[in-house]
């Protein structure tokens, strides 16, 4: 009988997503990994598991470049876990509907999806930013959540 290879820790997992993303900053200027951190204990308080926490830590890897997907495949993280980081990567010219589509039909995609658009939409965020830019982020998060069935009250 063999070993199961071994997975990365989410400490170690951390650690690859803080290095990737070493100097890049969000659209408010704050570094990048206050919001996978954000992101990432957000998948938590929601009862994520471990596969999505680690999801959420590389949630925007591929998508930013910080990674490539080749990395990806080849990294020592479950299928579940790839599976879901490549469906929360936005492609280049997608649909917003063909997007959504990939996360609901991707298990524990939605849930690191609707951390994302949490901290995102944070109405502390948004208030540092210009007001054209909060609001076309406003209205860019509540149709993501509406085709995510994830309309929310007041919003």
């Amino acid at each position: 009988m063999t070993d199961a290879p071994r997975t990365l820790t989410l400490t170690e997992v951390e650690a690859l997503a803080r290095t990737a993303h070493e100097g890049q900053t969000d659209k408010a200027g704050r570094p990048y990994a206050e919001h996978l951190q954000a992101v990432a204990e957000g998948v938590r308080a929601r009862g994520g598991d471990a596969e999505q926490i680690a999801a959420a830590w590389l949630h925007d890897a591929v998508e930013d470049d910080a990674l490539s997907a080749h990395w990806l495949e080849e990294a020592a993280l479950s299928r579940r876990t790839k599976d879901i980081v490549l469906a929360v990567t936005k492609r280049a010219g997608e649909p917003p509907e063909a997007y959504a589509g990939r996360i609901l039909a991707t298990p524990g995609a939605l849930l690191v999806k609707e951390s994302d658009l949490a901290h995102n939409a944070d109405p502390a965020r948004l208030a540092v930013l210009d007001e054209e830019t909060r609001k076309r982020l406003t209205e860019k998060y509540a149709r993501m959540r509406a085709l995510l069935g994830q309309v929310r009250q007041g919003s």
